[in-house]
């Protein structure tokens, strides 16, 4: 039955449906309380959304169910839902992402089934300019997050000699992710080559436990550090978002020492956020990601990096 309702949020009059509609159909998780998720992780997601054009995930069946990637911002938007036009990398021509930079939009995605929140690193209109370097932490089984954070705490140890301070987050899924706030003019060409240079060097550091190339044949028990997602077409799941897994996990950002902390207790389950214990962390402690807003860093030369 598709129920429908109208709401106001932010001053905005919103057509909301099915939120009795269960999504994770393993803990009875609804439509209504992914709405009410991102209504609450708000005052910390926002500024992360904010001006960086975004694919829609949707799930309107729920985790179980058909999903698919939506980059054009669907032509039947509020006209308050704001877009930005990216060169589209397959074809001639420009796609318009949406733009999630308010409250009444972000529950306008919520309520498409919108589980995931995947970003570009850079902001509009600075769209050749990313803020940040990023490195996806993949575990191939039977490796799993410990592993991750074990590849992590090497990484950031070479970034702490190279004077760059990198913030951890969970991916909300199977592993960790690395990112290094930078804020300063920069290039994609210049942040995937010092992220490939980074992971080859961890590879030929740890060849027992890290691969930095995709095959999967070379993965089997190694964690991938993924340098490509340092590119102008690609996403990543922002932090605070949803991952459309059995419970509604979330992409967390975690403190060093609780890192560190894994790796002594070989506990993987100590980094496994769901919606609401994200909302206690942020509780109380705020917004851990918040210096990769403002935080500003040069990259070194790739010679000093390799």
């Amino acid at each position: 039955m598709n129920k429908k309702a109208e709401i106001e949020v932010g001053g905005k009059k919103l057509a909301v449906s099915n939120l009795e509609k269960v999504l994770y159909p393993k803990v009875g998780f609804t439509k209504g309380q992914v709405i009410d998720y991102y209504i609450r992780i708000a005052p910390v997601l926002l500024p992360h959304l904010k001006n960086r054009p975004i694919t829609l995930k949707r799930y309107p069946d729920g985790v179980e169910g058909f999903f698919f990637y939506e980059k054009q911002c669907p032509a039947h938007r509020p006209e308050w839902v704001k877009t930005a036009e990216v060169p589209s990398q397959r074809e001639a021509g420009k796609i318009d992402y949406c733009l999630v930079n308010d409250l009444p939009a972000l529950v306008w995605a919520a309520n498409l089934a919108d589980l995931e929140l995947h970003t570009f690193l850079h902001r509009t209109p600075a769209i050749s300019r990313p803020t940040a370097l990023a490195f996806d932490l993949d575990p191939g089984p039977p490796a799993d997050i410990v592993l991750c954070c074990e590849v992590g705490l090497w990484l950031r140890m070479i970034l702490d000699d190279l004077g760059l301070q990198s913030f951890a987050k969970t991916s909300g899924s199977k592993g960790l992710q690395l990112f290094v706030p930078l804020n300063t003019a920069t290039t994609y060409e210049k942040t995937k080559s010092a992220a490939h240079a980074l992971s080859m060097r961890l590879e030929r550091e740890h060849p027992d436990q890290v691969v930095s190339r995709m095959l999967k044949a070379l993965r089997g028990g190694k964690v991938l550090i993924d340098w490509s997602q340092n590119d102008e077409h690609k996403t990543t799941v922002n932090v605070y978002s949803l991952r459309a897994k059995e419970r509604p996990t979330v992409s967390t950002p975690v403190t060093w020492p609780e890192v560190e902390a894994v790796v002594e207790s070989r506990d993987p389950s100590r980094l496994t956020f769901d919606s609401e214990t994200a909302l206690q962390r942020v509780q109380k402690q705020g917004d851990l990601f918040a210096p990769l807003l403002t935080f500003k860093q040069r990259l070194p030369s790739l010679g000093s990096i390799s």
